[in-house]
């Protein structure tokens, strides 16, 4: 019975990653300008928060889902900004700049900042809560133990999407010019200030 739980737990976080979001933004600008180790990084820490989220919901932990559903407009104040400071930020980069980042203190940012995205986006909670009660999978029928791979699985899943997007966005690394970085930084910084305004906004 635990292999079940663990592959449908890969299966979610997998399908959970996928949409291409601010997160996806992100680790694809990050992969082009940074390298595939921190694009890779970024959305580990993404599918560390994927994990987080899926413990609360896979072990039932109902005083704190509810805390977190109750508070979904600050988060969503929070993580608006902050994706707003991000792509000013991300826009008024030069390609020097985020090439020192990199190799300095970027790997924790890259990571940090992802984590820090992901966990402050109510929709992440709210879908782990309704597919794992729509599968009949909350608490894992108070199996702690089939919990544990389920969040395994939950973690494992999004880790692989984000391994298989670094990587093949990493291929086109070594075709782009200082000149083409430089555009990627705008676009990338005009979308991420784009899903900022978004998550402000009263019908965000």
């Amino acid at each position: 019975m635990s292999l079940p739980f663990f592959l449908q737990g890969l299966i979610i976080g997998f399908s959970i990653a996928v949409p291409v979001g601010p997160i996806g933004i992100l680790c694809i600008r990050r992969t082009l300008s940074d390298g595939q180790f921190i694009g890779l990084l970024s959305g580990l820490g993404a599918a560390t928060a994927d994990a987080i989220y899926g413990c609360i919901a896979g072990f039932g932990l109902t005083f704190v889902s509810g805390l977190l559903t109750s508070h979904v407009g600050w988060f969503r104040v929070i993580g608006g900004l902050f994706l707003c400071y991000l792509g000013v930020r991300t826009a008024l980069a030069k390609p020097s700049e985020t090439a020192a980042t990199a190799q300095g203190r970027g790997w924790l940012g890259a990571y940090l900042s992802t984590l820090f995205l992901t966990l402050t986006n109510p929709a992440t909670i709210l879908s782990f809560i309704a597919v794992f009660a729509g599968l009949g999978l909350a608490t894992a029928g108070g199996n702690y133990g089939a919990a544990v791979l389920l969040v395994s699985g939950v973690f494992l899943g999004s880790a692989l999407w984000w391994l298989l997007l670094s990587s093949g966005v990493g291929l086109f690394r070594s075709r782009l010019t200082p000149k083409h970085l430089k555009w990627l930084n705008r676009i990338s910084g005009a979308i991420l200030l784009g899903f900022g305004i978004i998550a402000l906004s009263p019908v965000g």
